[in-house]
């Protein structure tokens, strides 16, 4: 399959914004380490207040936020730096009690200052702390408003430290693996256990090699050899993110074994000498292999911690579950042009009288391996009760991974585009229509098991894949099936149905899961011919969740490509994530998730993502929007004039959601492009139309 534009240029929605009355230009000998730097923040009341306006030196442009407490503002001043002074400037809305912190990554902070009854006006507070972003961090309200910044002004001087090899062996202890092994007591892990009477050598063949994980990507800067006298006489030193794909760093010719020392300059996790001949008639022979590892500014992007504050993660004892699911509806069941973004995650068991209704911007999923492990014995919900019983609205929303059994025999879904349902076991009923059979528009069912009937009702359009039903009540305009069990015949000439026995390639989406108490994500394989559900024991690979940039609201589009650029894949918590520079995927097989409809937004005419003609990515997961400033293309999948094979092992792009217009005025030329062959598409909203 190979598209070249899919998307069209759609006009901005118009915005009509109250701006302030200012009270001029900042002007001061002393320019801020943070003025006309990156800023982001957990929320922005609209168009006309962003984050970028507290960093501008404009004293009559502002942020503000949502009106709730936990609220914050951050900025990357792009290098380390010694931070002297933090001053604020407040609208009438100010923070009663705060902080001002500091980080080297944005996800790890320490507190500069805390501020607790202040009366607003012009904070300027002496701190003195080490790191690249700096945020105010809102505790307690002074107003019912949000927070509102005219200026946030971070003093003091970039770290120019130059960078220094260390001495410790980075490789000690560390897990080693091996092309082969002499013998039982020459294993690869004697290589790096810092004992220089324990030894690896392989098999008296060439080529060999020995290679260690130092556990995260870290920057190398000396490798240190210790030869048995089965040494190698041409070799390489490697690096590699992933273990699969490796860079020289030295290529060594004519050595004569011994202790030998090797600068290098590169990064990665893993590290391997890889013999390509050898000095004596026997194998490969180290004593010993040190790597030393440099510090530089700006450490690694660490893989894996936790999931963030807009993650709810539950068990059946958690003490008043069913407020929790109210409490998140009552702000989110109309909120189609809010910022709140949320996901609940249930661990496996048994959950009993639980009616989860489902709001804008809100995804459920159960953190089982298999959809039975996690049983709701009462509803997950999706109604039309905001809008008068019109569900032709009902987005931006999902469920995934769970078992259901409906209170009173059918469970409601009643939704409209942009809201899968996906790995789910209904045991009983399936109501696709919202209570009083108002318009609905269309969804989408996928690897889904529903005992008893599904009953589209007053639904106008949907799709179903791999999955089992116990029966299809009837249809409105056009009812799709592929390798459903159970479904209607075709009789599109004459009705709505549209039935094929099979899905010829497919892939189902990649999940979280827990693996006893340790998170993962699990990635299915491609299914050819596919009919019916693919678990339990479906195919695939666990990835722990320490290979995965865990994005958090707040993370620049700097650390994100850091991340990638390291080897790390991305799960996106939820969030509304602006971005300053293209994300870009360029490793085969990379996982770029997203719980809670994370949303992307181009700031200022850039392109959200890019992703290299390679094999195996797969984006999940993710609504993007476009930005006030037109940018390109929203999503680009391959180079222009690809030709590759992917057919083996397709990129798949499985509920990447595209808006034009509607949270703010948005511009984009093209929403999605598609360049590189085989590209699996599996659900996807493109099109707006006259929806919202």
């Amino acid at each position: 399959m190979r598209f070249r534009s899919a998307g069209v240029a759609l006009a901005a929605m118009a915005a009509l914004i109250t701006l302030p009355l200012g009270h001029g230009r900042a002007v001061a000998a002393e320019a801020p380490l943070s003025q006309g730097k990156t800023a982001t923040a957990s929320s922005e009341e609209n168009y006309g207040t962003t984050a970028a306006d507290a960093v501008d030196g404009d004293t009559g442009t502002r942020w503000s936020s949502a009106t709730t407490d936990d609220q914050w503002l951050q900025v990357d001043l792009g290098a380390t730096a010694s931070v002297t002074r933090v001053v604020l400037d407040w609208e009438a809305a100010y923070a009663k009690d705060y902080k001002v912190q500091i980080s080297k990554d944005a996800v790890n902070w320490t507190d500069l200052k805390s501020v607790t009854g202040s009366d607003g006006g012009n904070d300027t507070l002496d701190v003195s702390g080490q790191g690249r972003y700096v945020r105010m961090l809102g505790v307690h309200r002074a107003t019912q408003w949000g927070y509102s910044l005219w200026e946030f002004q971070v003093y003091g001087s970039t770290d120019t430290a130059q960078p220094s090899c260390g001495t410790a062996n980075a490789a000690q202890g560390r897990p080693a693996t091996a092309s082969s092994t002499e013998n039982a007591g020459t294993p690869a892990s004697a290589a790096f256990d810092g004992n220089t009477g324990t030894r690896w050598s392989s098999q008296a063949s060439d080529p060999q090699w020995v290679q260690v994980d130092l556990g995260s990507v870290q920057d190398l800067c000396k490798v240190d050899l210790n030869w048995e006298t089965a040494y190698g006489k041409n070799f390489q030193i490697q690096t590699s993110t992933d273990g699969q794909n490796w860079s020289t760093l030295k290529s060594v010719t004519g050595a004569t074994g011994g202790t030998a020392s090797y600068d290098v300059s590169g990064s990665g996790r893993y590290v391997r000498v890889y013999g390509t001949a050898r000095g004596t008639g026997y194998g490969y022979s180290l004593w010993e292999v040190a790597v030393h590892t440099g510090t530089t500014g700006t450490p690694p992007v660490q893989g894996g911690g936790d999931l963030g504050p807009n993650v709810i993660v539950v068990d059946p004892s958690t003490p008043n579950l069913q407020q929790k699911f109210d409490d998140v509806f009552a702000q989110q069941e109309s909120a189609q042009f809010g910022s709140g973004r949320y996901q609940f995650l249930l661990k496996p068991g048994t959950y009993n009288n639980i009616n989860a209704q489902i709001g804008f911007y809100t995804s459920i999923s159960g953190l089982g391996l298999n959809p039975d492990d996690t049983q709701i014995n009462g509803d997950v919900t999706v109604d039309a009760g905001w809008f008068n019983g019109n569900a032709t609205q009902n987005f931006w929303r999902s469920a995934e991974n769970l078992a259901i059994k409906p209170s009173n025999g059918d469970d409601r879904w009643a939704v409209a585009q942009a809201a899968p349902f996906r790995r789910i076991h209904v045991e009983g009923g399936l109501n696709l229509a919202p209570n009083g059979y108002g318009w609905a528009s269309g969804g989408y069912i996928a690897d889904s098991k529903i005992d008893g009937t599904v009953g589209p009702y007053s639904q106008q359009q949907w799709y179903t894949r791999d999955s089992s039903v116990g029966g299809w009540t009837n249809g409105v305009w056009n009812m799709t099936f592929s390798g459903v069990q159970g479904a209607p015949a075709t009789n599109f000439d004459s009705g709505p149905y549209t039935t094929l026995d099979n899905t010829p390639v497919s892939r189902e989406k990649p999940f979280l899961y827990l693996d006893g108490s340790t998170y993962k994500v699990f990635v299915p394989s491609k299914r050819t011919n596919a009919r019916g559900v693919s678990w339990p024991n479906t195919p695939g690979t666990s990835l722990p969740l320490d290979q995965f940039y865990v994005v958090k609201p707040g993370a620049t589009a700097a650390t994100i490509n850091a991340a990638l650029a390291q080897g790390l894949n991305l799960l996106f918590t939820p969030g509304v994530y602006h971005l300053d520079q293209t994300i870009n995927v360029t490793r085969a097989n990379t996982v770029v998730l997203g719980l809670g409809l994370a949303t992307l937004v181009p700031d200022n005419g850039v392109d959200a993502m890019h992703v290299s003609d390679v094999d195996g990515v797969k984006l999940a997961g993710l609504l993007i929007d476009a930005g006030s400033v037109n940018s390109d293309t929203l999503l680009r999948i391959g180079d222009p004039g690809a030709s590759a094979d992917h057919s083996a092992n397709p990129t798949t792009v499985q509920d990447v959601f595209f808006r034009i217009g509607g949270a703010g005025p948005g511009l984009a030329t093209n929403s999605l492009v598609v360049n590189s062959d085989d590209t699996i598409i599996d659900h996807t909203w493109i099109w707006r139309a006259d929806h919202g």
